[in-house]
């Protein structure tokens, strides 16, 4: 009887054509499992390509290549509904280009401006986007800050680039910033503010321009020997007229009063969605 219901079960997804799109999407699964392990085993701060859908994507470091991934991707954080055919996007912090290469395929009418200062990053970066042959994507290699100036600034080499602390004293580099500010000028549907540390300073900044943008999205950072602020950023967003939503990521202490986690000098990071309604 078992055997009988089998058949006819195929038989009919035979019929409608279903088995052919499930084998072929089990097969597309196996084929991202088995690339995405083989990047795990390529060593930290190492160059390489991920293949998918025939379509090569370079990397610097195989282990904040796979983090973002996860999080653009295939947890889709950045994901978000707009009535404009047309969308424009800021992405502060835009790394080797993954966040710019899901807004376009989320949007490809999409029209992105893209900020990245470390400049291994920005190569990167702009292999990626010439591989894909996007067109209405602008990227340029600077921070953003209050003030359009030069900065030192810690070239990690991955994902972990920022603006220098007291006690940084390799990698440094020195890049260019501009004024975020300067840029809020026009409506803007998406602001992603991935820039590890420099956020509270750039949005206090802001704070009289943010009435133009509908949704921001800010990775925050505090560190160890740093006063915290989320507080300011926090206060900035909500006076601006936002509601935001916090979730927890990457750097996590499961038992803060008995130790407290940290990774590159970093002791909490948190993933802020702001929001109008």
């Amino acid at each position: 009887m078992r055997s009988f219901l089998k058949k006819v079960i195929i038989s009919l997804l035979n019929k409608f054509n279903i088995l052919h799109y499930y084998n072929k999407s089990m097969a597309k699964e196996q084929k991202l499992i088995k690339e995405k392990k083989r990047i795990s085993k390529t060593p930290r701060y190492n160059e390489g390509k991920f293949i998918c859908n025939d379509q090569k994507i370079k990397f610097t470091d195989s282990s904040s290549f796979l983090f973002m991934y996860n999080e653009i991707f295939e947890k889709q954080i950045y994901n978000f509904k707009t009535n404009s055919n047309k969308p424009f996007i800021i992405d502060c912090g835009a790394n080797i280009g993954l966040s710019i290469i899901y807004f376009k395929q989320l949007y490809p009418n999409a029209t992105i401006l893209g900020f990245e200062p470390d400049p291994g990053a920005f190569e990167t970066l702009v292999y990626n986007i010439e591989q894909f042959h996007f067109s209405d994507v602008e990227v340029l290699e600077k921070g953003v800050w209050n003030s359009a100036t030069t900065l030192r600034f810690f070239a990690e080499g991955a994902d972990g680039g920022r603006v220098s602390l007291k006690s940084d004293k390799e990698k440094i580099k020195e890049i260019k910033t501009v004024r975020l500010k300067e840029y809020l000028n026009k409506h803007i549907d998406f602001l992603k503010i991935d820039i590890e540390g420099a956020e509270t300073t750039v949005l206090m900044d802001c704070a009289d321009a943010l009435n133009n943008i509908d949704r921001i999205f800010v990775e925050y950072h505090s560190f160890e020997e740093r006063q915290q602020d989320l507080q300011d950023l926090l206060k900035v967003l909500c006076e601006a007229g936002f509601r935001y939503n916090i979730q927890h990521v990457g750097i996590f202490s499961p038992n803060p009063f008995i130790n407290i986690s940290s990774y590159l000098k970093i002791d909490n990071q948190l993933n802020i969605f702001a929001y109008r309604i």
